[in-house]
């Protein structure tokens, strides 16, 4: 990401939350089920996330499409732990923003959600995603040990990685917290 990318041109070009959600023509169900599951880790994630009603300067922009696992495991936390923040929200769907996109690979691909922290001027003051940390250093990782595409284990490979991945989630809820701390860090730098 450039220092000086702005997003200024993408407000209100975007979805609400509500009609991201019910515009999707794929996952919505376990989209759905994530959000209803969401419970605050504790409160005092939540009284900080309550605490940013007083900044009218920021602005959230969520790069994002149904198809992705990512997306629907963690779209519905950031929705939830950002809605009582009062921070305007919108969703840019990724294959009609890929100008925006393409300021915000992560190892030079296109993975998605992330996360647009701006403020009213459009200007970048960070960004979150595509996954929590510890899920995104196994993709690193994987790619760090495999730059050949072409390589004949190199799907064989990926997949046990994708699967490491899925594990690293867990099966409940309890990558909330690490999704919410997360953004907690990002929002308290800015």
């Amino acid at each position: 990401m450039s220092k000086k990318t702005n997003v200024s041109g993408k407000f209100g070009k975007g979805l609400k939350p509500a009609e991201f959600m019910n515009t999707m023509t794929k996952n919505k169900e376990t989209f759905r089920e994530w959000y209803d599951r969401f419970e605050w880790p504790n409160d005092s994630d939540r009284e900080f996330f309550e605490s940013l009603n007083h900044r009218d300067d920021l602005r959230v922009l969520i790069l994002a499409a149904d198809w992705c696992g990512d997306v629907v495991r963690n779209v519905p936390v950031v929705f939830r732990a950002l809605e009582i923040s009062g921070i305007p929200m919108e969703v840019l769907i990724l294959e009609e923003n890929q100008d925006t996109m393409d300021h915000f690979l992560t190892m030079g691909g296109r993975s998605v959600p992330i996360v647009i922290v701006a403020d009213t001027g459009g200007a970048v003051l960070g960004h979150w995603g595509p996954r929590p940390k510890h899920v995104q250093a196994i993709m690193t990782k994987f790619k760090q040990e495999n730059p050949d595409r072409e390589a004949p284990d190199y799907e064989a490979k990926i997949a046990a990685s994708r699967q490491e991945m899925m594990r690293a989630y867990g099966e409940g809820t309890e990558v909330h917290a690490v999704i919410v701390a997360e953004l907690r860090e990002l929002l308290s730098g800015v």
